[in-house]
């Protein structure tokens, strides 16, 4: 046996795969179904609507493809564009070199456009060459939103602006793969003709599902793109929605059980507040490193990921001891540093199904790795500073049972007691009284709360009061 798992969990923070949260486990246990069955395709129709929110699109086409985000970049080439077509695409860090890779080998010819790594996207080149393209050769501009290799988010608003500057008609193709579902994504808003994630990412599944959706514009694109594809084929996948039966090949259906319910576990939170708990954790990671001494690779604020922190060690350190006696030692996974960071940068990622407190316990376990490969780090002080930011920050979480069921408690057993006279409101009990408990004017403006109201009746009615006053503030 060539590892020892002690006990307790492994902790993953790895910027994906990511944790798995329990409700997800538990849908995806089942046994295999018939994917022609009319179940399947029933609950693939409220998917494919539902998956159009967490893109923020109402106009877009998804396709949920049996692929990782490799697979995913490639059908968002090959069904947009041809052999020989020109596109702009930035490097920014391991992933957006290898998507760049891709589009050559495809046959693109591709404007390379870098930048040091821990830098963004350079959009001042972007309109250099969009406002020189008069006869627009330029076909698409590719971009990677977050880039995990180095922790940078590029602001895809401004890419938008550009090109609406110019009046060009390039497609916007988008890798979201570590973005989508973590940081604010605005399909629509933005005017990206073709995004894609993973599902190993924020969705918080299994790797092996590419998640794209598409334009009506990258839609028709697709009619005339000769690009050579099979697997990845739009059009297919079209055909077999007009059918209602969604699937051209076999879908994994524990997957399709998985996505659902993370889906759900998403929508409940509210993806406003999945945005700002990424936020909140990005920010406590980034106070604990800069208690650390140490700094982060991305070189600006308006640049930093709050789904993964790269962190650059002291010369005299190699950064994959720092991620092999993390794994050796405490059980907890830390990112390498990829390509040109290699031994200069270990990465923290902060992205899915995460918490306040388990991030803390893998800061608590980064500072112990730090101590134990020289680095002369003061225990306890990235935690604390991490604390002091979460715990005046963190907000209180609203229960499913006080979200729910205290409304519904109200409602059949306090509200139908309730009764509008000429005095105020009179509230009767079926056993024990009846009483004006609002102001009544025939006793000069007092409220009148008995006793026995007060031990058996009002706390039920105040909860639900309260609940419903917490569901309004929340929604």
């Amino acid at each position: 046996m060539d590892y020892y798992y002690g006990p307790g969990r492994n902790h993953l923070f790895v910027p994906g795969p990511v944790n798995i949260p329990e409700p997800v486990i538990r849908a995806m246990n089942r046994n295999n179904e018939d994917y022609r069955s009319p179940a399947i395709p029933a609950m693939t129709k409220t998917l494919l609507e539902d998956v159009k929110k967490i893109f923020k699109s109402t106009s877009g086409i998804p396709f949920i493809i049996p692929t990782t985000g490799t697979g995913a970049w490639e059908s968002a080439l090959t069904n947009t564009l041809s052999p020989g077509d020109r596109t702009v695409s930035f490097v920014i860090g391991q992933f957006s070199l290898l998507w760049i890779d891709q589009q050559q080998r495809l046959g693109f010819n591709v404007d390379v456009v870098e930048s040091d790594w821990g830098q963004g996207a350079n959009l001042d080149i972007l309109a250099s060459k969009l406002a020189e393209d008069t006869a627009h050769t330029i076909k698409a501009v590719c971009i990677v939103h977050n880039e995990t290799a180095t922790g940078v988010t590029n602001n895809l608003a401004k890419v938008r602006k550009i090109l609406d500057d110019y009046s060009h008609p390039a497609l916007f193709l988008v890798d979201g793969v570590s973005s989508i579902c973590a940081l604010d994504f605005r399909m629509d808003e933005w005017g990206v003709d073709v995004a894609l994630t993973g599902s190993q990412k924020a969705l918080s599944l299994p790797t092996g599902m590419g998640i794209v959706c598409a334009s009506p514009k990258a839609i028709e694109a697709s009619k005339t793109a000769k690009s050579v594809r099979v697997f990845f084929d739009w059009k297919d996948y079209l055909k077999f929605y007009s059918l209602g039966t969604f699937w051209p090949y076999t879908p994994s259906i524990q997957l399709l059980y998985g996505l659902r319910a993370a889906l759900d576990l998403l929508f409940e939170e509210g993806l406003e507040n999945v945005f700002a708990r990424h936020a909140r954790l990005g920010k406590a990671t980034r106070l604990a490193v800069e208690a650390w001494g140490l700094k982060n690779c991305t070189q600006k604020e308006e640049w930093f990921s709050d789904t993964v922190t790269a962190v650059v060690v002291p010369p005299y350190i190699d950064s994959a001891e720092i991620v092999r006696r993390g794994w050796k030692r405490y059980n907890l996974s830390l990112g390498l540093g990829l390509n040109k960071v290699a031994g200069k940068v270990f990465r923290i990622g902060h992205l899915g199904n995460l918490n306040e407190l388990q991030l803390l316990g893998c800061l608590a376990g980064v500072e112990m790795i730090l101590k134990d490969v020289g680095y002369p780090v003061k225990l306890g002080s990235g935690v604390a500073a991490a604390c002091a930011y979460l715990q005046n920050n963190t907000p209180l979480i609203v229960s499913r049972f006080s979200f729910f069921a205290a409304p519904l408690i109200f409602a059949l057993v306090c509200a139908p007691r309730l009764t509008l006279n000429s005095s105020g409101i009179r509230y009767t009990s079926p056993t024990k009284f009846s009483s004006d408990i609002w102001i009544d004017e025939s006793a000069a403006g007092k409220f009148l709360f008995p006793t026995d109201f007060l031990v058996s009746e009002f706390p039920i009615l105040a909860f639900g009061m309260v609940s419903i006053a917490q569901v309004m503030l929340t929604s």
